[in-house]
């Protein structure tokens, strides 16, 4: 028994004298710290795996089925958690408690998402290395997460920036590099059978891939390696990235605002193509979609993703050299001109050298010829973001090359205009503009003065403007196809049929999910295990570093920033700081054709990759020879049956991942997945987004946030500092300095009241609001359990071997029931109502003396065991029992105490409620029929009547017909 409270007392007040052996925050933190000491002693939460460094103990688990839960694993800043964070954790803390405790191996692991922008930035600006401040916060979360009572795995603990783990992260990054995708058979090859099959010439190379008039026969050596990097999974590629000279760096989309500056420092950032590394994700679009039904997430996130991937079926179509992407070709007959995207690449060779005469000025941009024209427009659409490109209402801006490009259907010729409302990622960078049938089309018409043709008829009472819904086709019939009068499925079928038949297109799906930007230009990053030929003919090919001389580690330096440049200088490149260690990226190395000199590559990885294979690494951190031992992938993650997807069993995390990240690590999963790396084909089996934690947040006069916790109220008013502030609501979080932090409420009232107040606070998935001043109720409820339990004035132990009486019984085997419901839903609210019926019941029945049945005491504190593990395991021990209550059998309920003894049911007297009755479960008509007649109130109703019909239904109700 870690520590029996017996000497902790709560100061004497004029209202109440504190029994000695009472529950008090005090006793609990003591109860709670000894525990917790005992658990990392004694290993209580060490998960044995089947095989391996860490299977001792698994003899005990052999029998048992296994679950796999984890969480969303944490970016350790500073500020450590708020009350917000462990919602999810305590979330899959209870479940896998219950799940140990029901029978299951349960491995539950925790570890830090370390790579990242925040510490970057802390060094750039004191100085201190981004590894110090990094294992600092781990220490001081990891310490916070111990103190909540946790029951992680400890052992399978690691941080992603351990050269032990991004080993592994690099060592996938080059089985992504040694592979291909191969539409034949739908999956990822490894890259040396892609060579056999075409040195054999039984594969020829992808369109594209192969310089103008040769043959893979033609090349030589070098030439062979370009074809064969061209179709790699990872390759590199001149993409439109978001360049910030101000930072020195390159952003992603999320971290660009609508205005086109950078979130951090509010710097211009520029479209401009770059030379990064990509990873062809694009491959994968059709099986992420079609594998999201064979999982079990919300539908609402599967829709995110789906929305993300953004399947559109319809056909390409050739206008001459420029060739568009339609969901819409039945509108062909509709296109009044073209549009390429800024940074399309045939923008260059259609812009004609001289404007035409008579060339309305509204197309030309002001500039004297197209040239000057389209460069200041490709400039001034590298300044926007493309969430500002996409705005609806946004007015619509272009330029005209000064060229034309003809309709293949009509012969038409259409003008070909640069607009930044047409994106280079979705299609073909290019559109065919129907401004009958296309609002964002009709805007750009009616600014620039195009025709518009209708194609489709609008209902009688139409307004104008562009008419999006359905109707019969019209003004769409020639020579070559007659669609008037058609629908819309009828008619992309006869224009989709006509353009296969005369090579003018194909019928095609494409999709908006775009092949991901794996580069930064940041120091605290993986570096890529990639190094390219200090001279030579293949100087500029990338090789990867074998897997013996992994892991390729990140050098320390004395500067972390990247190299910045003045905030217009759209021109500038990245200069990423890995590229001043010049000791480092210099390297000379023997890959197996002799010695040689190498450059390494200085761009780091995202800080996404570390977080796309964690789950796996969980279940063997310490092996040094796989990223994970297959047997253990297996047992873990393994298919159930026959069509299931395998994966962790429960995954709980924010719905700000829903997409990225969840979508970054099934892409990884599934490559590795078809090169037999892994037996699952899904990470995750079962995911669910906990809610928001929210709470009151205030601004001053200046609509500043001012500290939440040094906000006064006088009057119903608000004041900080003296000065009047407005109140609102929002989600907890150091941006609305509304933080409260778990170390705040544990030291006022123990870890267990805490966890028990965040998890009666709704189901799991449901934001909810704190309030402090509510905490004290969950501690209440733990003081009564505790009451029945142990008597506070003598602190003995008041369960006995006596017999429950009947009516206990029917209210225990019905809160087991309850709590069992809540803890398999995580409705972790209604477990807790449910053992707070049972503490009432039995507070009612035993008061403060007399003994209190055994059975009821044990199921009692087995039942809050989950949800206030510190508190059940001292009452466990202190009822005579030597191991923990976390590997005690979780009670189960008898059928016969669950079905009711007696019902209540209604009785209608013509037809109006007159009564209720509580009758035998099990009475007949007869029986319902004589108890209704009985009923004083029926009787006294009826008297003086003739009875002429009674319907009896039994379980529900009786209905008099009297007159």
């Amino acid at each position: 028994m870690p520590t029996t409270g017996s000497d902790t007392q709560e100061p004497k007040t004029m209202s109440e004298t504190v029994p000695p052996h009472r529950y008090t925050p005090e006793l609990a933190q003591q109860i709670e710290l000894a525990w917790q000491d005992r658990w990392e002693a004694e290993g209580t939460f060490a998960t044995p795996n089947p095989t391996g460094t860490l299977s001792g103990g698994f003899d005990r688990v052999a029998d048992r089925p296994k679950a796999f839960l984890m969480d969303m694993f944490p970016y350790p800043s500073g500020a450590g958690l708020h009350v917000g964070h462990p919602l999810g954790y305590l979330g899959t803390d209870v479940t896998s408690r219950f799940l140990r405790m029901d029978g299951h191996n349960v491995l539950h692991p925790m570890g830090y998402d370390a790579f990242g922008l925040p510490a970057e930035q802390y060094a750039v600006q004191t100085g201190q290395h981004p590894r110090v401040t990094t294992e600092a916060n781990i220490a001081a979360i990891s310490a916070q997460l111990r103190r909540l009572g946790v029951d992680h795995d400890r052992r399978r603990t690691f941080a992603t920036i351990d050269p032990g783990y991004y080993k592994w992260t690099q060592w996938i990054f080059t089985q992504i590099f040694g592979a291909w995708f191969d539409d034949v058979a739908g999956k990822a090859r490894p890259i040396e059978e892609l060579v056999t099959e075409l040195d054999a010439g039984t594969r020829q190379p992808a369109p594209g891939t192969l310089p103008d008039g040769t043959s893979w026969a033609d090349l030589d050596e070098v030439g062979r390696r370009r074809v064969v990097d061209a179709h790699r999974l990872a390759y590199l590629n001149q993409a439109p990235v978001n360049w910030c000279p101000g930072l020195g760096t390159v952003l992603s989309n999320e971290e660009v605002t609508a205005d086109g500056r950078s979130e951090r420092g509010n710097f211009p950032v520029f479209r401009r193509p770059l030379t990064q590394w990509m990873m062809r994700i694009t491959a994968y679009s059709e099986r992420l979609l079609a594998d999201l039904d064979r999982l079990d997430w919300s539908d609402s996130l599967k829709q995110m993703q789906r929305n993300w991937i953004g399947r559109s079926r319809g056909a390409r179509v050739r206008f001459g050299d420029v060739e568009v992407f339609t969901t819409r070709p039945d509108t062909l007959f509709g296109a009044t001109y073209l549009v390429l995207a800024p940074e399309h690449p045939l923008v260059a060779s259609l812009t004609a050298s001289a404007w035409p005469d008579g060339t309305d000025p509204r197309w030309t941009g002001g500039a004297g010829t197209p040239a000057e024209a389209v460069a200041a427009y490709q400039l001034q659409a590298s300044r926007r973001s493309e969430l500002d490109r996409q705005a609806e209402g946004r007015e619509k801006t272009g330029v005209w090359t000064g060229s034309y490009a003809t309709n293949p259907l009509t012969g038409r010729e259409l003008p070909v205009f640069v607009a930044d409302y047409v994106l280079t990622g979705y299609g073909t960078g290019a559109i065919m503009a129907v401004p009958g049938e296309d609002t964002r089309d009709f805007e750009f018409a009616d600014v620039f003065g195009l025709p518009v043709v209708r194609t489709v008829q609008p209902p009688e009472g139409f307004e104008g403007g562009a008419y999006t819904g359905a109707g019969p086709m019209i003004n769409s019939s020639n020579e070559h196809v007659q669609l008037d009068g058609l629908d819309k499925a009828e008619a992309i079928a006869a224009v989709t049929d006509w353009l296969v038949a005369h090579g003018h297109g194909e019928s095609t799906t494409t999709y908006k999910l775009r092949d991901w930007l794996f580069s930064r230009q940041r120091y605290w990053g993986e570096p890529f295990p990639v190094v390219y030929a200090v001279d030579g003919p293949d100087a500029d090919l990338p090789v990867a570093v074998p897997a013996d001389q992994l892991p390729v580690l990140l050098p320390d330096v004395d500067d972390y920033s990247p190299t910045t440049f003045a905030d217009d200088d759209a021109t500038s490149s990245p200069e990423p700081p890995l590229s001043r260690a010049t000791e480092w990226t210099t390297v000379a190395l023997d890959l197996g054709d002799g010695p040689r000199r190498y450059r390494r590559e200085t761009n780091t990885m995202p800080n996404w990759a570390g977080s796309c294979w964690y789950y796996l690494r969980y279940l063997d951190p310490a092996n040094d020879e796989q990223f994970v031992d297959p047997e253990l992938e297996a047992y873990w993650m393994g298919p159930r049956s026959e069509g299931d997807v395998g994966g962790v069993d429960l995954y709980v995390g924010g719905v700000e991942h829903a997409v990225l990240h969840l979508l970054y690590a099934r892409f990884w999963h599934k490559v590795l997945f078809d090169l037999g790396h892994v037996s699952s084909e899904e990470p995750f089996r079962r995911l669910v987004n906990q809610g928001y934690i929210s709470a009151y947040a205030y601004t001053d006069a200046r609509g500043f946030y001012v500290p939440a916790a040094e906000v006064v109220e006088k009057d119903g008013a608000f004041f900080f500092e003296g000065q009047p502030v407005n109140r609102e609501y929002g989600k907890i979080g150091k941006s609305l300095k509304n933080m409260v932090t778990p170390d705040e409420m544990i030291g006022a009232y123990g870890a267990d009241t805490f966890r028990v107040y965040e998890m009666s606070t709704g189901p799991l998935e449901q934001s909810r609001p704190w309030e402090t001043k509510a905490v004290v109720g969950s501690q209440r409820l733990l003081q009564r359990i505790w009451r029945v339990v142990v008597d506070e004035e003598t602190g003995e132990v008041r369960a006995a071997d006596v017999e429950v009486a009947s009516e206990t019984l029917k209210v225990l085997h019905r809160a087991v029931d309850g709590v069992r419901d809540g803890m398999t839903t995580l409705r972790f609210n209604i477990a807790i109502a449910r053992t707070t019926e049972l503490t009432n019941h039995l507070t009612q029945v035993y008061g403060q003396s007399g003994p209190v049945p055994r059975q009821v005491a044990e199921w009692l504190t087995l039942l809050v065991a989950p949800l206030a593990p510190h508190l059940a395991e001292e009452l466990w021990s202190r009822l005579g029992h030597q191991g923990s209550s976390a590997w005690a059998p979780f009670p189960v309920a008898d059928p016969a105490y669950l079905v009711d003894d007696t019902v209540q049911i209604a009785v209608q007297v013509n037809g109006k409620v007159r009564a209720q009755l509580d009758v035998p479960a099990d009475a007949d008509a007869a029986a319902l029929e004589a108890a209704a007649l009985a009923d004083a109130r029926i009787a006294e109703l009826l008297a003086g009547k003739t009875v002429r019909k009674v319907v009896a239904v039994p379980g529900r109700l009786v209905n008099v017909v009297a007159g």
